[in-house]
């Protein structure tokens, strides 16, 4: 049964990225914004609905470190896991807007995170307020200043759709991503849980990862289709998203509070490395770009993180 929740979930994730991918393109041609503002906002919001309804669900029945976990963990796959596979498959060329806004926001709110937790081992409720209303500000400047970071290079190929099709999409993807990491979250767990591991340890491996296939379902789907601004804009975007909506949204409501010291002495550090690398990986060995090359060393480093995290 738990095998048969994943399939189900693996193909509403599917169709929930094609449909979101429409949604998000039709949104962009619309409002005459760029792409990979539309990836930062619309997309990550959407993608990262799993993370929000998991952690909210786990603090809420007191369950913080599951909560935790869950986010550090996605952040982690996202960069790891979901930009690998990517880049793996097709380069990405990234222009200035990348490292002078996008990377930095997300770094910083890394940043600020760690800092909350390191000291007192808690999320408290005005922080996760200072955190949401980071969000406030950080959308409000894409908005209104903000250039394409990433060249679309098949303009020709998009096609603008009516109102309410764009809003269907919308609607239907958003629900079928959300319902698909449901049963994969179900089907995921149910297998992990009769190995009798903690919570951390579900949250920051097995949940993170289903939590990401929506990231990593949209995110292909726009590189098949040559939109590449939404698919990093998306990954970037959402784990900021994590951070600053996720939980600040949870924490405002419950504070979080850390049962496992593992989650502030590894996960969190891990988190913080693999975000700092994606900077230096955007020159070297090849400026303004990410190839093959990259998405092995995002691999590996993942793959480290789930050695050393399951040992």
């Amino acid at each position: 049964m738990n095998f048969v929740l994943l399939l189900i979930g693996f193909g509403l994730l599917v169709l929930g990225g094609n449909w979101l991918l429409k949604s998000a393109v039709g949104f962009s041609l619309r409002l005459n914004i760029p792409k990979i503002l539309v990836g930062m906002t619309i997309v990550s919001f959407a993608t990262s609905a799993p993370e929000l309804i998991v952690s909210l669900n786990a603090a809420l029945n007191n369950h913080a470190d599951f909560a935790l976990g869950n986010i550090m963990g996605s952040n982690i796959a996202n960069l790891g896991f979901v930009l690998a596979i990517i880049i793996l498959i097709s380069d990405i060329n990234v222009q200035d807007g990348f490292y002078k806004i996008d990377w930095p926001v997300m770094m910083i709110s890394s940043l600020m995170l760690y800092f909350f937790i390191v000291f007192d081992g808690e999320l408290q409720r005005y922080e996760g307020i200072i955190l949401f209303s980071s969000i406030i500000v950080f959308l409000i400047y894409l908005l209104k200043f903000q250039k394409p970071a990433i060249v679309d290079e098949f303009p020709e190929d998009d096609i603008e759709l009516p109102l309410y099709k764009n809003l269907l999409f919308l609607s239907l993807g958003g629900v079928a991503l959300w319902g698909g990491s449901e049963f994969l979250i179900k089907g995921a767990v149910g297998l992990a849980s009769n190995f009798n591991v903690s919570e951390r340890i579900i949250g920051v491996t097995v949940v993170s990862i289903g939590t990401s296939v929506p990231e990593l379902a949209a995110s292909l789907i726009a590189i098949v289709k040559k939109e590449k601004a939404i698919s990093i804009g998306n990954i970037i975007g959402s784990n900021v998203f994590n951070i600053l909506v996720v939980l600040g949204l949870t924490s405002i409501i419950t504070p979080l509070k850390v049962i496992d010291p593992a989650l502030i002495t590894n996960d969190i550090i891990w988190m913080l490395a693999i975000s700092l690398i994606i900077l230096p990986l955007n020159f070297l060995p090849t400026k303004m770009k990410f190839s093959w090359k990259e998405g092995i060393i995002l691999l590996g480093i993942y793959i480290a993180f789930m050695f050393t995290t399951l040992l």
